[in-house]
């Protein structure tokens, strides 16, 4: 177990439904950094937020996961981000989080964005996702997920939140408001990462990404629309403190969800 955890936010702009030319990008970002533990690429980071998905679609065995786990392997970090996967005749947006030692945990976007017509295209997760990294317990979730705050609440004592995104100019007040609210609500840090650029739709992205501790105090200082790299350093001993002084999770609601 780690007390700090190094974690390289990736705002990229994106080519749209270029799948190979966002990669040898992101490759290029990547190899610039030194040793950290995890890098989070936005999401959909092989092709933008297309609903054309035969044309970017790959396997769980194909070009790109494999890229990352030699990626991650290279520089013996996790590697986070969400990707078009096809299974039989079935789309997701699936986040992948590939560790050095080839390990791969997945999930899918429970909330398709239907404003555009995701839910159409894409076949909706069912499960949360709670994973172990170095001793952190880590909520992976996408984008529109951000939305919903009783599929994030904090049942499980999880030490971070991550959102991967394309979350466009036009509403990313709500965005970084959000991010702010997911991590004081569930007293865990709250990182959001989200693309730059023009899409293939015309479609504007500003970027605001940034990390959150549990008091929701800003921890970055990342420009919006520029493609940047930032170094942020999580603390377990941060959420410690503030979990045991001010007790605000042994006070939450107990409830079920129904699919």
């Amino acid at each position: 177990m780690s007390n700090a955890l190094t974690v390289a936010i990736v705002q990229t702009d994106l080519v749209w439904e270029n799948p190979e030319a966002n990669r040898n990008n992101i490759e290029n970002k990547v190899n610039t950094l030194e040793r950290v533990d995890l890098i989070i690429l936005p999401e959909m980071f092989t092709s933008g937020f297309t609903m054309n998905a035969a044309s970017v679609s790959e396997t769980m065995d194909g070009i790109s996961i494999n890229w990352l786990k030699t990626l991650s392997n290279k520089k013996d970090t996790a590697i986070v981000g969400s990707l078009v996967i096809q299974e039989n005749d079935t789309y997701y947006n699936r986040l992948v989080f590939v560790e050095p030692s080839g390990k791969i945990t997945h999930y899918d976007k429970r909330h398709t964005f239907t404003l555009a017509g995701e839910h159409k295209v894409y076949t909706a997760g069912t499960e949360k996702v709670i994973l172990d990294y170095k001793g952190w317990k880590i909520c992976p979730m996408i984008c529109y997920d951000l939305r919903f705050p009783v599929w994030a609440r904090n049942t499980e004592d999880y030490d971070l939140s991550l959102y991967v995104a394309n979350w466009p100019k036009v509403r990313v007040n709500a965005w970084g408001t959000l991010l702010k609210a997911r991590a004081i609500e569930n007293m865990s840090y709250c990182i959001g990462v989200n693309r730059v650029g023009l899409d293939g739709n015309a479609y504007e992205y500003s970027g605001h990404s940034g990390a959150y501790d549990v008091l929701g105090n800003r921890l970055d200082s990342i420009p919006e629309n520029e493609e940047t790299i930032e170094i942020v350093t999580l603390e377990k001993s941060h959420i410690k403190k503030y979990r045991e002084k001010l007790g605000f999770l042994k006070d939450r609601d107990t409830f079920n969800l129904e699919a």
